[in-house]
């Protein structure tokens, strides 16, 4: 019996190292440190103003219409494809918190809530590559201690809502866009209900544009292609698409209508 006291001790041990395995070390602390502090996002979802942290769990869920309910009552934080920086960090035992732009330190200005006419959409005055308007709190919540994560599982966890990844801005404006128009654009074509910017997108800029004012309706022709080969009618009625046309013109001045396929 003289063993007992050492399987004993060695029990305790061993119940010791694994009720720790899922503590942080200070290494891992300082690795998720250097791999999110200061690290800038481009938002995928709308961000609330919020200075008790919005709940974000480890599975990468959230309760979305809490947010909305947020967002309605303290106003934006940030928008779908603004950029983003992280100014603060705490670490805890079972959960990371963000400070989002300095959290309700910055209030934004008068200037974030203007917005003006660009190309048949509209777009804050103020809106720039380097930040977002206002600042927030998000928590990621973990149901046990955090465990073995580090950075780059974090940035995948909360990827729903922010991207880590570096985009270009015309990137992130084409996430935001409806299946159908992101789907066309990157086929190169032309739908119904397209405004100008998007069929710049897909088309780029056309040789020739028309205008003309039919039933006190203003109409725009924006033509792709010349004789002899394809020619692209796409027509907007105010700042959107309403109507497709393609020809063949040939070098004789002959115009026919391409045939669609079957």
């Amino acid at each position: 019996m003289r063993s007992f006291p050492r399987v004993l001790a060695a029990l305790i041990i061993i119940g010791s190292v694994k009720g720790d395995q899922k503590k942080l070390t200070e290494d891992q602390k300082i690795e998720l440190l250097r791999g999110l502090l200061s690290e800038y996002a481009t938002v995928k979802a709308p961000l609330p103003r919020s200075k008790k942290p919005l709940e974000f769990r480890s599975d990468g869920t959230y309760d979305k219409q809490h947010w909305l309910d947020v967002g309605k009552q303290s106003g934006p934080a940030a928008r779908i494809g603004d950029l983003v920086q992280v100014t603060h960090i705490d670490i805890e035992k079972d959960a990371i918190v963000f400070e989002i732009n300095h959290g309700l330190k910055n209030s934004g200005s008068w200037k974030d809530h203007v917005q003006v006419g660009i190309g048949g959409g509209m777009a804050p005055i103020s809106r720039s590559d380097a930040n977002a308007p206002g600042g927030t709190n998000i928590v990621l919540r973990f149901p046990e201690a955090i465990g073995d994560i580090n950075s780059a599982d974090v940035k995948k966890i909360l990827a729903p809502v922010l991207d880590f990844e570096k985009h270009s801005a015309t990137e992130n404006y084409v996430d935001t866009l409806p299946p159908e128009v992101k789907v066309a654009i990157a086929e190169k074509k032309p739908i119904e209900g397209m405004d100008r910017d998007q069929v710049l997108l897909a088309l780029g800029r056309p040789l020739h544009k028309s205008r003309e004012s039919k039933d006190g309706v203003d109409y725009e022709d924006w033509i792709y292609g010349q004789p002899p080969g394809r020619v692209t009618f796409v027509t907007f009625a105010g700042p959107k698409v309403v109507k497709i046309k393609e020809t063949y013109a040939g070098l004789g001045g002959t115009v026919a209508e391409t045939p669609k396929q079957p």
